[in-house]
């Protein structure tokens, strides 16, 4: 899908959840998508979870 594509989708998503269930729905929202996104990530293989992990612990740098 293209990038424009998806991001005009996601921004389509949460508008509605601002309309429907005001700014407290809105962040729910956006916070699972990210969560979604990320474990999504995961499971395809594109995230190294125990990189990621050791950058947020101070083992390694992220560069």
């Amino acid at each position: 899908m293209n990038a424009a594509v998806t991001g005009a989708l996601i921004g389509a998503i949460l508008a509605v959840a601002a309309l429907l269930f005001g700014f407290w729905g809105f962040v729910l929202v956006a916070v699972l998508m990210a969560i979604g996104a990320a474990v999504g990530r995961i499971a395809s293989g594109q995230l190294d979870v125990r990189g990621l992990a050791d950058v947020l612990t101070g083992r390694r740098t992220s560069s």
